[in-house]
């Protein structure tokens, strides 16, 4: 019985169907594409779900908060996390660059043939000013349609507080028809993750059919560290602050993130890994509904440690490569565009151009990047799986702080 149960995870089957795809990737090559559309209807139906998710999540999260006396702090807690971590990720990050020199007597000289300007025209950022314009819509149906993330929990997290200011008698119905339509999308999306361990089998089929591991051979000192980079940031870090900013142990933490942190991998996309991770927070990490519906979407969307991590890395990497020294000032730009430029980052698998930005703002040559983009998937579906612990972890010490916050508060 023990072994059936065993098998009935859904985290072991992942993890299986995981295996099942790398290897059968590597024997076949290229050919494994033929499994693709196992991938591509699984992440389309984790897709269908998200922006309903979002927008009931963030309505009916902002209105419970918005009408608690400590919503305008847990707001700016919230905010104040997410940037605060990803500016000590990239931190660290370069820390750890300068101490293993991950780029120090490499030769690229046999693949050159790789490098590329054509992405330098993407590392523009935009200004203070044009960041806070693009956030307002100006038709939210139009943001609905272009899964413009930041236009849609702006327009959200309005509407929510808005019906926390209406009289309790008129928004009850209201509140309640929200809490069962999340209800009704948790269960959708229980029963997509069904078929996840097919999924998952395609895509990790693809990914190392279509790039094998070869590439991988060029870089491996910096894989090596970025993934010691994120195991300590992962298992030493975010605990650490868990045990000092709340009551939840760090080891039901981590416990209960191996579930959304396997999707998160598999999927390599924090939208997709959305339902899973609030379902977890809700269940196993008890987070109020409230908190995790406002902390756990917005975290998706601008909280990218894991991201921070790789931008620090390549760029010191890039910088060793070409014996570039960086400097005070160099490093300030990093950390500054690292940190503030993930916010709007939509949050899902793909090449991150904002290294591009990075590199630029550093004044580090961009032609390699090539030789990276290549293997982006390996990269994205690890700093994935930190970026959703990190917003787990904000949602548990944040609820942690309102809980004593209202306590105090209605003595």
């Amino acid at each position: 019985m023990k072994k059936k149960s065993f098998l009935k995870n859904i985290g072991v089957q992942i993890i299986i169907a995981m295996i099942l795809g790398t290897a059968v990737g590597f024997f076949m090559g290229k050919e494994a594409t033929v499994f693709a559309p196992l991938g591509t209807i699984f992440i389309h139906l984790i897709k269908m779900l998200v922006i309903p998710l979002i927008v009931i999540s963030i309505i009916s999260g902002a209105a419970n908060l918005s009408d608690g006396p400590s919503a305008g702090k847990v707001g700016i807690g919230t905010i104040f996390f997410f940037l605060a971590t990803s500016a000590i990720a990239v931190a660290l990050a370069l820390f750890a660059g300068e101490i293993f020199k991950p780029g120090v007597g490499l030769d690229l000289s046999s693949v050159t043939h790789m490098f590329s300007n054509q992405y330098a025209d993407k590392g523009a950022l935009p200004g203070a000013m044009d960041t806070i314009i693009g956030m307002i819509p100006t038709n939210v149906f139009q943001s609905l349609v272009d899964a413009n993330i930041l236009q849609v929990l702006v327009f959200c997290l309005f509407f929510g507080i808005a019906i926390s200011k209406i009289p309790k008698e008129k928004s009850a119905p209201l509140l309640n028809g929200l809490e069962a339509m999340i209800q009704a999308l948790i269960w959708m999306v229980t029963v997509v993750m069904l078929i996840a361990p097919i999924g998952v089998f395609g895509l990790m089929a693809e990914s190392v059919g279509t790039y094998g591991f070869d590439m991988l051979s060029l870089v491996t000192k910096l894989f090596i560290v970025y993934i010691g980079v994120l195991l300590v940031y992962g298992f030493i870090f975010y605990p650490l602050i868990i045990k000092l900013f709340s009551k939840t142990p760090v080891i039901t933490f981590l416990k209960a993130m191996r579930k959304p942190q396997i999707v998160a991998l598999s999927t390599a996309s924090s939208m997709a890994t959305l339902p899973v991770n609030i379902k977890t927070c809700e269940e196993d990490l008890k987070v109020s509904k409230s908190t995790a519906s406002f902390v756990l979407p917005l975290g998706a969307t601008i909280n990218m440690s894991g991201n921070a991590i790789y931008y620090g890395l390549v760029a010191i990497f890039f910088a060793q490569v070409y014996n570039i020294d960086l400097g005070f000032a160099g490093y300030a730009a990093i950390i500054f565009t690292a940190t503030i430029g993930a916010i709007g980052q939509a949050g899902v698998p793909g090449p991150s151009f904002l290294v591009v930005a990075v590199l630029i703002a550093a004044g580090i040559p961009i032609e390699g990047l090539p030789l990276l983009f290549a293997l982006d998937r390996i990269f994205d579906m690890t700093r994935t799986a930190l970026n959703i612990t990190g917003d787990a972890a904000c949602a548990v010490i944040i609820d942690n702080f309102n809980d004593k916050q209202d306590k105090l508060e209605t003595v």
